[in-house]
């Protein structure tokens, strides 16, 4: 075998296909579903409880959040202590979020212990008590918790951005002020627990050593708890025709830095442009050597890190850029990003740039299909759009067939400088 000649980068092997581990679909006896997805050599699972509670449900902001983080925190048989150690000394793992769709609970348990922390889960999501004393102090935080994150450029930034990006009257726009935790009641998170949080707004993923036994686990726990009859009603609400070529300057006092959001509305995962604008956006500013990170990080200096990204919510897309810059060269890294943005609606990209992305994308999906728990994620990532695999097919086929002329006209198309909105908090030199 010849020397190996470190000199040169090992060649490029493009994925040609990728498997995807199609769930299984079966019914509790009351009707919930669960999807399964088996895989991996050891004895571990991982459920998903996903409801539709999420921001875009809650009429005043906190709510969503605050319901979801309350639910741990003690129920009418076992105080938050009681059920942190009844999970912990299974080796098990609770985790609860809420994004801006659904809210989601979920454990990590090995196999053999499965009927006894779920006996756990069942109290949080069956019997949360909503303590008058756990919900002042989870208030009292949160509010602590903002007022640090106000004196933080980029919290600001993120803030001010999505209220422009959407209006302040529609759900994704909608921004907690000092006000809002003040207003907060444990009235109105027991009434969102109520309407969102019964068993028929739920389903459930479970991934791992999935077998009958599983089933039959989460079917005794759950499978005969009531649930209500009547459809949960799901808020429905048009975006307006938001101004989206706003530029609004948020002015901090002292500010070393700057924190930039620049974007706009756009399709999200349903649109047939979504697949084109993903690859757009990753050429850009989507891996660690896009045009922005070698522009404003490599060449002039101006931030450790900028990005962009495309993001699918359920009722709605956008695109942002985001970075932090010295404040003393805050217009100067504008120009800079908005240079870029403009090579990509009049130059075409080379080939070899563009092999590198297809590369970079095709593998980043390949790692994502990496066991049973990831894959659950990607089966979660498009079942709630009302999507299946086929997605990731067509996305596939997509990265691979896409030309350079393909991109500037999807840049020309959706990339309008003068359509973005900027968002600039900290100082403009």
């Amino acid at each position: 075998m010849p020397p190996l000649d470190r000199k040169l980068a090992p060649k490029f092997k493009q994925v040609s296909t990728i498997h995807f581990i199609q769930p299984k679909t079966k019914k509790l006896d009351n009707g919930i579903i669960v999807h399964s997805i088996s895989g991996g050599s050891q004895e571990i699972l991982k459920i998903d409880f996903i409801f539709k509670a999420g921001v875009w449900h809650q009429n005043n902001p906190l709510v969503a959040k605050a319901t979801n983080n309350l639910l741990k925190e003690g129920t009418k048989n076992y105080s938050a202590h009681d059920i942190a150690e009844g999970i912990d000394q299974y080796g098990a793992y609770f985790q609860n979020q809420v994004d801006y769709d659904n809210a989601t609970l979920t454990v990590y348990t090995l196999s053999k212990y499965l009927d006894n922390v779920l006996a756990f889960v069942k109290e949080i999501l069956l019997s949360p008590k909503f303590d008058k004393d756990e919900f002042n102090t989870y208030r009292e935080n949160s509010l602590e918790r903002f007022k640090i994150n106000q004196e933080k450029v980029s919290f600001l930034a993120r803030n001010e951005f999505m209220k422009q990006l959407f209006g302040s009257e529609f759900p994704y726009g909608k921004i907690a002020k000092i006000e809002d935790f003040k207003s907060l009641s444990l009235t109105e998170i027991k009434e969102f627990y109520h309407n969102f949080y019964d068993l028929s707004n739920c389903e459930i993923v479970v991934a791992g050593n999935v077998t009958d036994d599983t089933f039959t686990s989460l079917n005794d726990c759950f499978g005969s708890q009531n649930i209500k009859k009547e459809l949960i009603q799901i808020k429905e609400q048009s975006l307006t025709d938001n101004v989206q070529n706003k530029k609004v300057h948020i002015e901090k006092v002292g500010a070393l830095q700057s924190a930039i959001r620049i974007g706009k509305l756009m399709p999200n995962k349903l649109h047939p442009d979504y697949f084109k604008l993903q690859i757009l956006s990753t050429i850009l500013g989507g891996y660690f050597g896009s045009r922005l990170m070698k522009n404003i990080r490599e060449d002039k200096g101006y931030s450790y890190g900028v990005g962009c990204g495309l993001l699918s919510l359920k009722n709605a897309g956008y695109f942002f850029i985001s970075t932090e810059v010295g404040a003393d060269v805050t217009t100067n890294a504008l120009k800079e990003i908005y240079k870029e943005i403009k090579l990509l609606q009049t130059e075409e990209v080379k080939k070899d740039e563009l092999d590198l992305v297809k590369n970079y994308l095709l593998g980043n999906l390949l790692k994502s299909c990496d066991g049973p728990f990831k894959m659950a994620s990607l089966f979660e990532n498009v079942h709630f759009y009302g999507l299946n695999y086929d997605f990731y097919n067509n996305y596939i086929a997509t990265i691979k067939n896409i030309t350079s002329k393909e991109i500037i006209d999807i840049a020309n198309q959706y990339f309008k400088i003068e359509t973005f909105t900027e968002v600039v908090a900290g100082k403009i030199n």
